[in-house]
């Protein structure tokens, strides 16, 4: 097995969970970190010891050779920036939305195939081990044909209009923000899940402060801003939006996103209904699954190979009762990405990880979405 050479673009908040995953590999070395900000760069080459820090990927490419680029750059920088390296025969891992447009992304599948190179976007939470059993328990049909899907993402840190994020820019995070952003995790999971894709959207999109002040002191996602109004900025993109899904074999679900939820910090929760029982999965409960039934108590199921499911078992990495969560997901994504490298499989048509192509099915239902608000009508995913 050879050692991965890895460079991460992008320092904020999601490239540093990167690098810590990425160190959790065996056979792995981060030798680079890219930023615009090449203060920021450097202060996190020194504080995760890489040796080598750069301001823009063509700097790194022309200076050091690296097996795998990780682009988590914000989102409008995820299409040039993935170009660039698979054309220079770079493996990618990227981060989502996977791109701002279908066009873009997938001109992305098209170069990815071309030049024959490992392309995985970090849809990270059906990598979680409850998600892969919920897989499991569906696919082996112990919970009865499925009747309904249920899914709701809700965030608070949009609640205020003094909450000001780069992705409130279109130029930077595109035309949708809550169903690209979260909404997206929505779709990637549940299809996961039931094994079937969504084929068709029906979604209501709603802004709820038109006008955001951007303030003086931000500190990044997640974080409140502080100061004196520098500006205040038109928005157009939505803060929740609820989304009624039909599925390939005629299965309807619904979803709720929001960024304006009051108290909710990261609360991703699914749920399946099968003729038999049903199943559900909080992320901020992750190493646990409810399990309903009609005739019997309900159960609850931790995390444990021994209480687990098929390829589901290899997921519980950790002893019963020891919780793995959300930077374990992160690390699973990124191993299974890693080892389609190693064993020279990345070419082959199923991977246990999320694709270009898969992201670029993902994107064409966030259009969708867009287009069915638009239209206050049922959209066809094309």
């Amino acid at each position: 097995m050879k050692i991965l050479k890895v460079a991460v673009i992008g320092t904020g908040f999601i490239g540093k969970q990167h690098i810590e995953a990425i160190r959790r590999i065996p056979g792995t070395e981060v030798v680079a970190v890219v930023d615009s900000n090449e203060e920021m760069a450097k202060r996190t080459s020194e504080q995760f010891f890489i040796p080598k820090y750069y301001k823009d990927c063509k700097e790194l490419l022309a200076d050091i050779d690296v097996d795998v680029i990780h682009n988590c750059t914000p989102s409008a920088m995820h299409y040039p920036i993935s170009k660039e390296a698979v054309e220079n025969g770079k493996h990618v891992y990227c981060e989502k939305p996977f791109t701002l447009t279908c066009t873009e992304s997938e001109e992305l599948v098209t170069l990815a195939k071309e030049y024959k190179v490992a392309a995985g976007v970090n849809f990270n939470y059906r990598q979680n081990a409850m998600v892969q059993e919920m897989n499991q328990r569906v696919e082996n049909g112990s919970i009865g044909n499925l009747l309904t899907v249920y899914g709701e993402y809700i965030q608070d840190w949009m609640l205020y209009d003094t909450d000001y994020d780069w992705r409130l820019d279109p130029k930077l995070g595109g035309e949708s923000r809550a169903i690209a952003d979260i909404g997206s995790h929505c779709f990637d999971t549940i299809q996961f899940v039931c094994g079937k894709k969504i084929v068709s959207v029906y979604a209501n999109l709603t802004t709820v402060h038109p006008v955001r002040k951007k303030m003086e002191k931000a500190d990044g996602t997640f974080s409140a801003s502080t100061g004196k109004v520098l500006e205040e900025m038109s928005i157009h993109s939505e803060d929740f939006a609820y989304i009624m899904v039909k599925f390939e074999d005629g299965m309807q679900g619904l979803f709720h996103v929001s960024q304006v939820a009051a108290g909710k910090k990261n609360a991703f929760k699914i749920n399946v209904c099968g003729a038999g029982s049903s199943l559900e999965w909080n992320q901020e409960r992750p190493d646990k699954l409810w399990i309903g039934h009609r005739d019997s108590g309900n159960e609850e199921l931790y995390v444990g190979a021994q209480y687990m499911t098929g390829e589901a078992k290899r997921y519980a990495t950790l002893p019963n009762g020891h919780p793995v969560g959300w930077a374990d997901a992160m690390r699973n994504g990124i191993e299974n990405f890693y080892e389609s490298i190693q064993k020279d499989s990345y070419l082959e048509n199923q991977q246990n990880y999320v694709t270009f192509e898969d992201a670029h099915y993902i994107m064409k239902i966030v259009e969708a979405c867009l287009d069915s608000n638009k239209s206050q009508s049922w959209v066809d995913v094309l």
